[in-house]
């Protein structure tokens, strides 16, 4: 449980008296040089001017502040922000609330911050300017356009300044936050003005973007020489530096995995026996790939399961699209998505099952297929293909990059493990803002938050002669699509669909299990409480008397969606955190989902929203849900258009990724901070 809000402000306010106690301290009790000597009188003299420091690296910049100079800092408006304000309002600091919205294009009031700190830099009583060049989340320790423009629209000059102490503690943030202690030798630094003209061209503003960050980066460097410290701990990683080296956990798992070897063909025949493997290919599985490689530059898409095969396939096409020259080999896992790979990548696109863990059959793998850039999606973290690809330098990405809390957690109790693999990806591209943080967290260096790939990815295909026959034999009944579903909730569905029946005579329910394998065993479920029950897969007759319909098949799931006007979505009954509810919204289907959503939270936090989406907690909530739409045309249709219109707003992602894996050869000068190109093919 999270703390309220109210409760958190007088936290942080509590915490930021604390921290300016600790400033005034930290002054008190260490020796203190500055360069130039006359820095605090070279400031007074320059006034007004933008006082520039970097993320993090702020705590002492108040020791800096002349008494008789009026000063206003730039802070963020979230809660957290208050235990700075707290500190910097003790030593007489103006608050402007708001900050850049970085990588997150989104306003944080960053509008309203820069008409405030400009008005504050020009008014009739002038104030100085605190802020910090980089932008939240980061990169850090890169200049955002921000303060240039405050400086450009001001007239004000940037000065470059920096503190540091001999004594410190940082934290693992992005910026790497770093707490001052008392004790210490204590270095003050500040560079030469920085001029920015009223009628700079664009390239004279990124030359003193550059100069700005150049020179910051110069005096925090000269402030830990100063004060004898190494500014190691206190410097975030670079995402052009190299990759954490593996260390014991990582070498044992490798090991380990290359001794269990021999074993992994009985597993293979174990998942054979049970339709999980495709035995013409279990080759394929053991790095022994059954295609040639085709010549010129090659992409590695690596995809779980069918949700994940269905949102990159798209990424897939733009990238064939985009360079002529490319091929790309998908690898999946299962058999399902191996169906959907073969009904729809494109020419000069193939499809191979992805080797197993293990050193060996990763190298075999790469030995073979020498792949020039690797793209792997969500979730998708495996040991042994992340280190055999980093030892051939290939370049590696992570697409729709996602982690549940639990995840999240592990990782972060395992950074022996987490740091050297996510610090292998060069790039890393994120659902959300929260999730890029948990990723910068667990050890990425390059993170962007770009949003969901599936909700660019087209619709599930429709057959429409299937479509045909469906309808007839549904012969004009109301039908409810259960999709997705997950074991412990087709006995729920099930309870629904009596309760539904009671309301809606010959009303029938579908369900389309996740894992279309579980068909029979649902229907000895549920004809064992009394549902009359068909199953797709064995052509069973879908008379007026089946209640229950189980299309227990693949890639049917667009034609399903098309028959019904509402579905429920699976995997929200039970903990699993919900299936993707866009391939329903964009096939018309009206949405009722469970209330275990976070593994879809934007999308489902935009439907709700926009009220394009109704949540059914028990049996008799969805079918009391599902009786409003059958039978109230006008909610129906206000549902669908809710629906359409949210997911429609989180649409995009597609466009940054391919943008940022292939940028064109014209890119700015800002590419090389949030790109990942064909470097080994380019």
């Amino acid at each position: 449980m999270g703390i309220a809000p109210r409760k958190r402000l007088t936290l942080n306010q509590t915490a930021g008296r604390s921290l300016a106690r600790l400033i005034r301290f930290v002054v008190r009790t260490s020796s203190i040089v500055t360069e130039p000597a006359s820095l605090k009188s070279d400031l007074r003299k320059a006034h007004p001017i933008i006082l520039a420091t970097w993320h993090g690296q702020f705590m002492m910049t108040c020791y800096l502040k002349p008494e008789d100079v009026k000063v206003a800092a730039m802070v963020a408006r979230h809660g957290d922000a208050e235990l700075i304000g707290e500190a910097m309002a003790a030593f007489g600091v103006e608050l402007i609330r708001g900050a850049g919205a970085g990588i997150r294009k989104k306003d944080r009031g960053g509008a309203h911050a820069l008409r405030a700190a400009v008005t504050a830099l020009t008014g009739a009583e002038p104030a100085s300017l605190v802020m910090t060049a980089d932008v939240p989340p980061g990169p850090a320790r890169r200049a955002g356009e921000g303060i240039i423009t405050i400086a450009r629209l001001s007239g004000c000059p940037i000065v470059p300044v920096a503190a540091a102490s001999s004594r410190y503690k940082a934290f693992k943030t992005w910026s790497r936050v770093t707490v001052n202690l008392p004790f210490s030798k204590l270095a003050f630094v500040g560079a030469a003005p920085i001029h920015v003209p009223r009628d700079a061209d664009p390239e004279t503003l990124e030359r003193l973007r550059q100069e700005v960050e150049t020179s910051l980066n110069a005096v925090t460097a000269r402030a830990y020489e100063l004060a004898g410290s190494d500014p190691a701990r206190a410097t975030p990683p670079n995402p052009a530096s190299l990759p954490v080296k593996p260390g014991l956990l990582l070498a044992t798992y490798c090991g380990f995995a290359n001794t269990i070897q021999p074993l992994t063909r009985h597993l293979l025949q174990y998942r054979r026996r049970r339709g999980k493997e495709d035995e013409a290919r279990i080759s394929e599985r053991q790095g022994v790939a059954s295609q040639t490689r085709p010549s010129g530059p090659l992409v590695w898409v690596h995809a779980a399961s069918v949700g994940e095969t269905n949102a990159v396939i798209p990424l897939i096409d733009a990238l064939v699209v985009a360079r002529p020259d490319l091929n790309v080999v998908l690898t999946t896992t299962t058999v399902t998505s191996a169906a959907v790979a073969a009904a729809r990548l494109p020419a000069r696109a193939v499809h191979q099952f992805v080797p197993l863990d293990t050193p060996r059959y990763a190298a075999s793998f790469l030995d073979h297929w020498r792949p020039d850039l690797a793209v792997f999606t969500e979730s998708e973290i495996w040991p042994c293909l992340i280190l055999e690809t980093g030892k051939r330098a290939i370049p590696l990405a992570l697409v729709n990059a996602r982690m549940s809390a639990r995840s999240y957690k592990r990782w972060k109790q395992l950074t022996a493990i987490s740091e050297p693999l996510f610090s292998r990806f060069q790039l890393i591209f994120a659902q959300n803002e929260r999730l890029a943080r948990w990723f910068r967290d667990v050890g990425s260096r390059q993170v962007l938050a770009v949003g969901n790939l599936k909700a660019d990815a087209p619709p599930p295909p429709v057959d429409a002669v299937k479509l045909d026959r469906l309808r007839t034999r549904l012969a004009g009944r109301r039908c409810l699509l259960a999709a997705s579903t997950h074991d412990g909730e087709e006995a729920v569905i099930a309870a629904a669909h009596r309760e539904l029946a009671a309301a809606i005579p010959g009303v029938c329910t579908i369900i389309a299990p996740r894992h279309p394998d579980r068909g029979p065993a649902i229907a000895d479920e549920l004809t064992s409480l009394g549902f009359t029950v068909a199953l797709r897969s064995r052509d069973e007759p879908l008379t007026s008397a089946t209640g229950i319909y189980i299309a227990d098949t693949i890639g049917e799931l667009g034609t399903l969606y098309a028959c019904c006007p509402v579905a429920f979505i699976g995997g929200s009954l039970i903990e699993r955190g919900g299936q993707n509810p866009i391939e329903a919204a964009s096939l018309g289907s009206a949405i009722i989902t469970g209330p275990s959503q976070h593994n879809f939270r934007d999308e489902y936090d935009a439907l709700f929203k926009a009220g394009g989406a109704m949540e059914a907690g028990s049996a008799a909530d969805l079918a009391k849900a599902a009786t409003l739409l059958f039978t109230d045309p006008t909610e129906l249709a206000r549902l669908n258009a809710n629906a359409s219109t949210a997911i429609a707003g989180l649409k995009g992602a597609l466009a940054r990724t391919l943008a940022a894996l292939l940028p064109p050869p014209e890119t700015s000068v800002h590419a090389p901070q949030s790109s990942l190109s064909l470097q080994r093919a380019s």
